[in-house]
């Protein structure tokens, strides 16, 4: 959590948890590729393994605040497991717990697809890449 992420009242801002959701999702599979420098490599390398050509987009998010994340000056955990995995898209579950009482604060779900770029077409899951998320869709197996 930044000193910036806090709003009026307090508490982080939920325009600012959607981007912590954003961290965690790119910390756990990698910046998509062509983005950034290369850096350490991810839990689980999905993003960043995608052919050339090919975009890992959002198509719809689910947030629902449980309780207000108070900021602190030590990060919010984040958990994050894999969820329905189906033929052409997949969802990223998320709770974000307060960092000292581990309280739910925030549940979420992030639907996602891979798009051809030149395109604009949907393409399906490899083998491949519903072999990555497997061992990570369910929650007593959340993302390290």
């Amino acid at each position: 959590m930044r000193w910036g992420d806090m709003d009026a009242y307090g508490h982080i801002n939920n325009v600012q948890i959607v981007r912590i959701l954003e961290e965690a999702r790119i910390a756990a599979f990698g910046p998509p590729r062509g983005a950034g420098l290369p850096g350490t490599e991810p839990p689980v390398a999905l993003f960043n393994a995608v052919p050339e050509g090919t975009l890992a987009l959002v198509v719809e998010h689910k947030i629902r605040y449980v309780r207000t994340l108070e900021y602190r000056n030590v990060p919010a955990v984040v958990q994050l497991w894999i969820g329905a995995v189906k033929g052409a898209s997949f969802d990223i579950h998320y709770t974000v717990l307060d960092p000292v009482t581990r309280e739910d604060c925030v549940r979420a779900t992030s639907h996602l697809a891979f798009v051809d770029e030149a395109t604009g077409r949907v393409l399906r899951l490899t083998p491949e890449q519903k072999e990555r998320l497997a061992p990570y869709t369910r929650r007593a197996h959340p993302v390290p």
